[in-house]
This record gives structure tokens, sequence and C-alpha cells, in this order.
């Protein structure tokens, strides 16, 4: 664990090539079942996973009330603290679960106009829009984001579903892998066939290519 001003939990080889910075989503905290999964299993891979916590999620652990995410300004300060306390840009992925991941490939957008880019983007289960609101969008940053992007996205996520996101406009660089029925969780029906278990290992190990292959294409 770090010294303030994060309590970094840290999964993973100390002396991993790879560091992967990983934010939770709006309702669930770092260590939640969802997040030790994937944190646990790019470990086991040989990426190093970083976790943190937002204020309001930091406060909910202090005393157990939940309460509504920072403002979007507050979230991308906080990255941008975290990514210059772990040693800059240069060295790190950056990403995270729905709204942590969000906001991750927000600022990565921003450290790619001002010539100082992380070096890659991992989402796991992107909100493009919220539930029912599907022309609400949060897409504008993806159109012309330079630094590679990959989308872990369930195929029924009700935030972006599959035939929904074929129709977007995205740059190059945003990749997708898709977990078959998924939802956003990534959880597919028992009906499909499927299993949450085999969508999530499938998922873990497309991640870990491209984290391992420095954001190249999978």
């Amino acid at each position: 664990m770090s010294d303030a001003p994060f309590n970094f939990l840290i999964t993973g080889p100390d002396d991993a090539e790879v560091t992967l910075v990983l934010a939770h989503g709006a309702g669930a905290l770092m260590d939640s079942p969802f997040m030790e999964k994937f944190a646990n299993g790019l470990g086991e891979k040989g990426v190093r996973v970083v976790r943190f916590e937002f204020p309001y999620m930091v406060k909910r652990r202090e005393d157990g009330k939940k309460r509504p995410p920072d403002r979007g300004p507050v979230l991308m300060e906080i990255w941008r603290a975290v990514i210059a306390e772990l040693g800059g840009p240069d060295k790190l992925f950056i990403g995270g679960k729905s709204m942590g991941g969000r906001i991750a490939s927000m600022v990565a957008a921003e450290l790619d106009k001002e010539e100082t880019p992380v070096r890659g983007v991992a989402c796991l289960g992107y909100p493009f829009h919220p539930p029912g609101k599907p022309t609400r969008l949060r897409t504008d940053h993806f159109h012309h984001i330079k630094t590679p992007v990959l989308i872990v996205q369930g195929a029924r996520d009700t935030m972006g579903w599959f035939d929904e996101v074929q129709d977007y406009t995205l740059s190059k660089a945003v990749q997708f892998h898709w977990a078959e029925d998924g939802d956003h969780d990534l959880k597919p029906r028992a009906l499909s066939g499927k299993t949450m278990k085999e969508n999530h290992e499938e998922a873990i190990d497309v991640l870990a290519e491209f984290l391992l292959s420095s954001g190249e294409k999978v």
C-alpha cells in the first residue's frame, strides 16, 4: 500500500514490465469481486495491476454510507494525480470498470492532445450511454484518440450493446473484445451456453495480450 495521498492496492509481480492502473466503477469498491477477478487474473499473467479509489468511495469505505460519484472534473483530476504519483503517463496503461474506464479514457484523450500519452487504455464494460438513453452518447473523445484502446464489452450491455456500437464512428485506435451474450459485468444468460467464468477468463486473456504487446492490435 502507498502513503498519502493514495492507498494503492497492488496485484502482480513487482518487477513486471507492464503496469495497468485500474479504477472502480460508480457503485463498487476497488476490491469488489469483479475487480478482484481481473486484477488477480492479470497479475497471474505477469501484469502489475494498481487499484485506487476516488474520494467519494474512500469516504464510503470509512463510514459505510453510499454516495454518488464525485463530479467529472474531480474524477479527472484524481486520475491525473494518480498517474503522476505512479511515475508518469509514459510508464502506464490506465483503465477501469465502467465509469472508471470512461474517465481514464477521457484523461488519455487529453494527454494525447498534450503529447504526453499513456501507453494504452483498457475499459471493462464501457458506458457508451445511460441505460435506456441511446442518444446520449459518451463517445466524443473516442473520435480522434491516438492512444491504443481496448474495450471489453458484453454483447448485450444495456449501456452499449453490439448492434448499437457497430454504428458508432470511433478512432481506428479503438478496438473491441466482445463477451458473448454478456451484460455490463460480462455475465451471459444460462441459455447462451456460456458462463460468466468463461467470459471473464477470455477477457483476461485478451487484455493480457493487449497489455503485454504494449497496446498493439490483438
